[in-house]
């Protein structure tokens, strides 16, 4: 078989595998349409329990770490700033709009090991499970400051409690 013909015959098969990953991401986005879009946050946001920094790794259906969602400024990982407070969660990631957790949509908070596309040391994410619209939904994320993050976010899941 020729040079050249073999190099035709890869680069369509690679061609052809990026057209159905694209047409896979895009089936993915359309199949979560109907998924509600995040709170805009509020301008007044309470008192602030303390602001963070670290890495959005992902949002996936709740109970499931390799359904990704793909819609509203969730589907890829970035750079986070993220401020606790009274009212919610702020996230602030490069390039996307704001994503507001309002304090009535949290359910719980726990460590995990591994989401989809990522695996660190034992509890080294956060999940933060929250109701995004009518869907439970988790974010994954890696923070700088872990042992504070926990503080703020317990303080504010034990004011939820108090409401």
């Amino acid at each position: 078989m020729d040079r050249s013909l073999l190099m035709v015959i890869v680069l369509c098969f690679l061609f052809v595998l990026l057209a159905l990953m694209v047409l896979g991401w895009n089936t993915r986005q359309q199949r979560q349409s109907d998924i509600a879009k995040p709170a805009l946050p509020p301008a007044d946001r309470g008192p602030v329990f303390g602001t963070f920094r670290g890495m959005y790794v992902s949002t996936t259906t709740s109970g499931d770490p390799l359904d990704r969602i793909a819609v509203h400024g969730l589907a890829f990982r970035g750079n986070v700033d993220i401020v606790v407070s009274e009212r919610g969660v702020l996230l602030s990631i490069p390039g996307v709009d704001e994503i507001w957790i309002p304090t009535e949509d949290l359910v719980e908070l726990r460590r995990a090991t591994w989401t989809i596309d990522r695996v660190v040391e034992h509890d080294g994410l956060h999940v933060i499970e929250w109701n995004l619209g009518d869907r439970a939904v988790e974010t994954y994320l890696r923070m700088l400051t872990p042992t504070e993050f926990d503080h703020a976010l317990q303080r504010l899941l034990a004011m939820k409690g108090r409401q």
